[in-house]
């Protein structure tokens, strides 16, 4: 059974820090890019970033561009979602997303991610 397991979020003020971390078992993590999505009640999931299997290769929204960093470690099937310079905005669930799918023009589709966790709050005060 595939799972993917999130952690890290919580309460932080505005300008501050935290890692999320997305934990895979059940697949051959380094064979899958990971993405990072978000959402927020009411609205679509919003893509944050994804890593592809050669860790060279990075995405970024342009909202997170800059602030975040995406980075795996596949000796321990984790991927990590550095996120500094926090802002109220960036409130929202946070979930990490596995595909062997997907390009720099597709990254950001949700449709294309075929395990999902159970995503982990973020909240940003301001």
């Amino acid at each position: 059974e595939v799972q993917l397991v999130e952690s890290g979020g919580g309460l932080v003020q505005a300008g501050g820090s935290l890692r999320l971390s997305c934990a895979g078992s059940g697949l051959r993590f380094a064979d899958f890019t990971i993405g990072w999505f978000r959402r927020v009640p009411g609205q679509a999931h919003e893509a944050v970033s994804a890593i592809d299997t050669n860790p060279r290769i990075l995405y970024y929204s342009k909202s997170v561009k800059g602030r975040f960093t995406i980075s795996r470690d596949n000796t321990k099937d984790t991927v990590y979602l550095q996120m500094n310079s926090l802002k109220p905005e960036d409130t929202a669930v946070y979930y990490c997303a596995t595909t062997r799918s997907v390009g720099r023009s597709s990254w950001d589709l949700s449709s294309l991610y075929d395990y999902w966790g159970q995503g982990t709050q973020v909240t940003v005060s301001s």
